[in-house]
C-alpha cells in the first residue's frame, strides 16, 4: 500500500486544493484503475495538496457519465484511501462539455457542482457553442456559478483576447491548467495562460491531471524558474483554497 506521508519534493504548490483532475478510476480518459488513482494521489500530496475534487468528464458520446457512475467510481477510491489511512480530503464535481448531454442532465436537475454551486464547464475545442452567452447567463439565474475550465486551450479566442474579458465580466470565472503553465500542451497554450494572468482574469488553477505523463511534466515545471514566476503572480489571486 502506498505511503502518503514519506516522500518530499523541494517545492510545493502555492495552493492546497485541486478542483480539476481525472483521478476517479475507469470512467473517463484519466486513471484506468484504483491502483493508478492511488499512485496519482500520492504524487499530488507530495505537491502539497490536502483537498482534491475529482472532475470526471461528462461528454456526449465519449464519456456519458451520470451522478451514479461517478459515485460508484468515487466509492472505490474512498475505500482505498480509508484502507491506506490517508487524511486526504477527496470530493468531486464533474467537468461538463456544453453539449446535448449537458442540456439533458441540466433539465433533470442532476448536475454535480463544487461547494457553493460552482459548476465546471468546458467548450468544444473546435468552436464556441451556439447561444453560449445566453446559456451562461441562464445558468447564473438558476443559481449556478459557472467556471470555464482551461480557456487558454480554446484557440478560436486567441485572435480576440477581449472576448475573454467579455465572458469573464459576464460573471464567469476562469480556471487555467497547471499543465498549460508547464508548457505541456505547447507554446500557444502557455502564452495565452500567461496573458490571462496579466489581464487579471484567472480565478482558479487546476492540474487537469490524467496520468503519469502529466505528473512528469508538473514535476519538471515545479523545478523551473517559470514556476516561481507564476507562483508569485498567482499566490494572492486564485480562490482554490476558499471553496467551502
Amino acid at each position: 500500500m502506498f505511503n502518503f506521508f514519506s516522500k518530499k519534493t523541494p517545492e510545493k504548490l502555492w495552493f492546497s486544493t485541486d478542483i480539476h483532475c481525472h483521478i476517479f478510476p475507469g470512467i473517463d480518459d484519466g486513471s484506468p484503475s484504483v491502483e493508478r488513482s492511488m499512485e496519482l494521489l500520492e504524487r499530488m500530496q507530495e505537491w502539497g495538496f490536502s483537498r482534491i475534487f475529482a472532475s470526471p468528464h461528462v461528454t456526449q458520446g465519449s464519456f456519458p457519465n451520470t451522478p451514479d457512475t461517478i459515485a460508484a467510481a468515487g466509492s472505490l477510491l474512498h475505500d482505498a484511501l480509508d484502507a491506506a489511512g490517508s487524511s486526504l480530503v477527496l470530493g468531486n464535481s464533474a467537468e461538463y462539455r456544453l453539449d446535448d448531454l449537458f442540456a439533458e442532465q441540466r433539465a433533470k436537475g442532476i448536475l454535480l457542482t463544487l461547494p457553493g454551486n460552482l459548476l465546471l464547464v468546458e467548450n468544444s475545442f473546435i468552436q464556441e457553442p451556439m447561444g453560449f452567452d445566453n446559456l451562461l447567463f441562464d445558468l447564473q439565474v438558476e443559481g449556478f456559478r459557472p467556471i470555464l475550465v482551461h480557456p487558454e486551450r480554446y484557440y478560436y479566442y486567441y485572435s480576440a483576447p477581449e472576448r475573454y474579458r467579455a465572458i469573464h465580466n459576464a460573471g464567469v470565472a476562469f480556471q487555467i491548467n497547471l499543465l498549460s503553465l508547464s508548457g505541456y500542451y505547447g507554446k500557444d497554450e502557455k502564452r495565452i495562460a500567461e496573458k490571462l494572468i496579466d489581464m487579471g482574469l484567472v480565478d482558479y488553477v487546476g492540474t487537469d491531471l490524467h496520468g503519469m505523463r502529466h505528473v512528469d511534466s508538473i514535476n519538471a515545471y515545479m523545478a523551473s524558474r517559470d514556476f516561481k514566476r507564476h507562483r508569485a503572480a498567482l499566490d494572492k489571486v486564485i480562490k482554490n483554497d476558499f471553496i467551502s
